[in-house]
């Protein structure tokens, strides 16, 4: 059986495939365009891809009875697969969970601390050799620990943030959820994201993706916080409405963010590049070789039982 990868993927995850498979890897690390997707199905029997491949409910019309009889997602996160039209083509849709989770958090942790203390400003400071010593009242910032932290989104990523906070930084935490959800530990659910907004000193997104949370966060919650809060977004760049983040961090409403994603990847607007008070990542959540292995291995475990006419551990359709 023929399967594609649409990005290269760590060498132990494409020893792994060609084990069970003839393996093709695009080199190109630009997302597949429509008519590519089209052509994916009729010449590979699986593909695995990833963030950026938008599979739209237009690529899928059509292709009933095509030979591609599953997409292994590589991520936990599939916006970009419109899985009901998967289904009706008869292509099941598989993810990675669990493997993104702890990865995911170190980065909301990594993106707080940065934006609380000011780590962006220092470093640009020093490189540009614009330091002049040490001085009580340099790049004061915010003290993180016993702060209040509200999440935007209590699933793994969401629970694992809120752990670390909590254990970590002795942080009061609260947290908005779509459905009720209990922690094993003293966290408060709220009932809105303005609620939220206006306890928590750090706003923490950690939403899925999809048409149900696309703008969720905006002018609304971003005017409930408080001046010297921190938004941070390590989830999808559409559930923020970016323009309204803007407006915020602008005129002073809010104090700082932290951005790992963005609306419209990978175009970051320059309104927020120019700003000192924003701490910006190249997506880097799952960035680590290890934890890239692990995601890959599990979307190749999914590929080989869904090629096998099992089900595959992963399905989300």
């Amino acid at each position: 059986m023929r399967v594609l990868f649409t990005r290269r993927l760590p060498d132990a995850v494409i020893a792994r495939a060609e084990a069970h498979f003839e393996v093709e890897i695009r080199e190109d690390p630009q997302p597949l365009k429509p008519g590519q997707m089209r052509a994916a199905f009729t010449l590979y029997d699986g593909v695995l891809t990833t963030l950026g491949d938008a599979f739209s409910a237009e690529v899928f019309q059509g292709a009933e009875g095509s030979r591609c009889k599953v997409l292994a997602n590589f991520g936990v996160g599939y916006n970009h697969i419109d899985a009901g039209a998967a289904r009706e083509a008869g292509i099941l849709v598989t993810n990675t969970p669990g493997a993104v989770t702890d990865a995911t958090a170190d980065i909301a942790l990594t993106l707080l601390l940065m934006t609380a203390r000011r780590a962006g400003e220092g470093e640009r400071m020093v490189r540009a050799g614009k330091w002049t010593g040490w001085t009580p009242t340099q790049l004061l910032g915010l003290h993180a620990t016993g702060k209040t932290v509200g999440i935007i989104g209590m699933g793994r990523i969401g629970q694992a943030i809120a752990r670390r906070c909590h254990y970590g930084f002795d942080m009061k935490v609260i947290y908005c959820n779509r459905s009720p959800k209990r922690v094993e530990f003293g966290a408060r659910q709220v009932d809105s994201l303005t609620e939220l907004a206006a306890e928590a000193d750090f706003v923490v997104s950690a939403l899925p993706g999809g048409a149900e949370t696309h703008h969720m966060i905006g002018a609304e919650v971003f005017g409930a916080m408080r001046p010297h809060a921190r938004f941070i977004n390590i989830s999808r760049g559409d559930v923020v409405d970016e323009a309204a983040l803007i407006e915020a961090l602008q005129t002073g409403r809010i104090a700082g963010a932290g951005l790992d994603v963005y609306e419209h990847e990978p175009e970051v607007p320059e309104a927020l590049r120019a700003m000192e008070n924003v701490a910006l990542l190249p997506h880097l959540g799952t960035a680590a070789l290890e934890v890239r292995e692990r995601m890959g291995f599990m979307a190749v475990d999914n590929l080989v039982a869904a090629l096998a006419g099992e089900t595959p551990p992963n399905l989300v359709n």
